[in-house]
């Protein structure tokens, strides 16, 4: 049996805590150091260890991890950094003409293989001390494709174009204005296409600082896609975008796919990796301190398997339950139907902009999703209800509780994450509903002693979501809470978001892009339309059905029901299937066609 034994050294305390990881150990009473100490730091010894799990139960900071794999695995581990950190089983084989996906959870690889398939990373095949040369991870992986690919890199015959993960970094390292940047990497000649296709023209010559994120990221996949490469490498390209922006960009990286490039995407948008994607790769273990790379699949098959949680060739199993979607948003709270807010019509002008928001009203123990392109109105009106935000003639509305989560948030909070719930909590945090359905659905129990200053963009996404549904209120306005979550992270939010509104029998209005967490999440939808960055209409709320028919219709993109877990799938532009639902007029999918 072979030991994974990760230590996050953000989270070590040693000295707080007395060392407790080292005076429990069973091992160290016998003699025998399976726990040691450097530069004040406790290291564990692998092979030592025997996996009794007591330095996991006393260390009171959630800083140790501790499985047990086969043997067997030992001998595809493909890179590890150091001594008790994060490893890596196995690669993706890429092809080319073939948009391969990579699918998984935060933490569990993707973004360590796109920088090793890139070269910035040299594979150490688990050996850190004793790094090898490329001959031999040539001869490691021999027989197959990556032993052509691998010796290409060695020898520095490759070209790579990668855009990577954080794209709001990029403006800290490259200055200049879009327009300049983007001809100096036009190695393809492709650019005037990519520009209209992204719609780049309407902030050609801004500078990358004052770009927002979706610009941002329309900018850094326009330049990978321009540069002349024989591979192309994408870590989450719809990040920051809307639905139209997101499948614009996937036909962009598709168009690769024509010159015969080998194309590797990684993405959490399950519609957008299953428009995109001809092949998957599943990446599964425990974030953080393993994850293995599965064979090679179809997208389809492999979309529903990652669902399922289940690999049937390799016979493992890595999530306890399925995840389910429903043709019909699930049912609501037994309140329902009691109006809680109705308003009339609302309009908020600024200097080249409007906002008018058609009357509505919304009941007890409902979910309002609210969609629509960037640069609409979304935030706007959601800041109104709020009360951050005063529409024209000085509209109020009447005395409710509300807790609002911002679209962008910050950790200026000096403190830890219990520290900052427990304020916002109160007498709810030592409950073992709180525990139950707030912080162990969201992960956040294991980063109660970590400083919101130190969190990551998703780690601090989840608390800001478990901060907003601790407060006491009626209304919960919640602007794009699937922000830097991965797949498995968005859906337990949403069941989050539902437990707490059918529990308090309160409502919730949810702004998100990612069209598959609102099927999952929303009973009503409130749809925005008109023209970006000039004018916003937001149209009353609206059954599921006929919301999304209506921004679909919009974005003129068509959806349809997989069989198998009834999750919405893309339908491919110009398709049969695409052409029929959009004759009848049936954006979301047909009912007969779903037997």
């Amino acid at each position: 049996m072979t030991r994974v034994a990760v230590l996050e050294a953000d989270k070590c305390k040693s000295k707080r805590c007395g060392r407790l990881c080292f005076r429990f150990c069973p091992i160290v009473r016998s003699h025998i150091e399976a726990i040691r100490f450097e530069n004040d730091k406790p290291v564990i010894v692998e092979s030592l260890c025997t996996g009794c799990g007591i330095c996991i139960k006393k260390c009171p900071f959630k800083a140790i991890s501790i499985v047990n794999l086969p043997d067997e695995l030992e001998k595809e581990c493909s890179h590890r950094f150091g001594q008790n950190t994060f490893k890596l089983y196995r690669l993706p084989t890429p092809s080319p003409g073939i948009v391969l996906g990579l699918l998984g959870q935060n933490g569990i690889g993707k973004t360590t293989t796109l920088k090793i398939l890139s070269g910035e990373v040299k594979l150490n095949l688990g050996n850190y001390e004793e790094p090898p040369d490329w001959n031999d991870i040539v001869r490691r992986f021999r027989g197959s494709t990556l032993q052509d690919y691998f010796q290409r890199v060695g020898e520095g015959e490759l070209r790579v174009s990668h855009k990577p993960q954080y794209v709001d970094e990029i403006s800290r390292v490259v200055s200049g204005n879009v327009g300049e940047l983007l001809e100096k990497v036009d190695e393809r000649k492709t650019l005037d296409k990519i520009a209209e296709q992204l719609e780049l023209k309407q902030f050609w010559n801004r500078s990358l600082e004052v770009l927002s994120g979706g610009e941002l990221q329309r900018v850094a996949v326009a330049a990978a896609i321009c540069r002349e490469a024989d591979v192309y490498l994408f870590d989450e390209p719809s990040s920051f975008l809307d639905v139209k922006q997101r499948l614009e960009v996937a036909k962009a990286i598709r168009s690769l796919k024509n010159d015969e490039k080998t194309i590797i995407v990684a993405e959490h948008d399950l519609a957008v990796i299953d428009y995109l994607s001809d092949q998957i790769c599943i990446f599964y273990g425990e974030p953080g301190v393993y994850g293995i790379v599965s064979h090679v699949r179809g997208v389809r098959t492999g979309i529903n398997i990652y669902l399922q949680g289940y690999i049937p060739d390799e016979n493992v199993r890595f999530r306890k339950e399925a995840i389910i979607f429903h043709e019909k948003p699930p049912t609501v709270s037994f309140g329902a139907g009691e109006t809680l807010l109705k308003w009339r019509l609302i309009e908020k002008t600024y200097e080249g902009f409007k906002l008018v928001a058609h009357p509505g009203e919304i009941k007890r123990g409902e979910i309002i999703g609210i969609l629509g392109p960037n640069g609409i109105g979304k935030t706007t009106f959601v800041k109104i209800l709020a009360g951050i935000e005063e529409a024209d003639y000085r509209k109020r509305f009447g005395e409710l509780e509300v807790s609002y989560k911002p679209q962008y948030i910050s950790a200026e909070y000096e403190g830890t994450v219990q520290e900052l719930l427990r304020s916002v909590a109160k007498e709810n945090f030592t409950l073992s509903w709180y525990k139950t359905e707030i912080l162990q659905p969201l992960r956040i129990h294991l980063l109660l002693d970590r400083d919101v200053a130190e969190l990551s963009g998703g780690e601090l996404q989840k608390v800001a979501i478990a901060a907003c549904l601790s407060r006491k209120a009626e209304l919960y306005l919640i602007d794009e809470p699937s922000a830097y979550l991965d797949v498995e992270e968005r859906l337990n939010m949403a069941r989050v978001i539902r437990r707490v509104v059918e529990t308090h029998n309160v409502t919730a209005f949810v702004v998100e892009h990612d069209v598959v967490t609102q099927d999952f999440i929303a009973d009503r939808l409130m749809v925005f339309t008109g023209d970006p960055g000039v004018k916003g209409i937001a149209n009353p709320p609206t059954s599921l059905r006929d919301g999304m028919n209506m921004f679909l219709k919009e974005m003129e993109v068509t959806f349809r029901r997989e069989p198998a877990t009834k999750r919405p799938r893309v339908n491919k532009e110009g398709s049969k299937l695409d052409k029929f639902q959009k004759h009848i007029g049936e954006y979301y999918y047909v009912r007969q066609l779903q037997k």
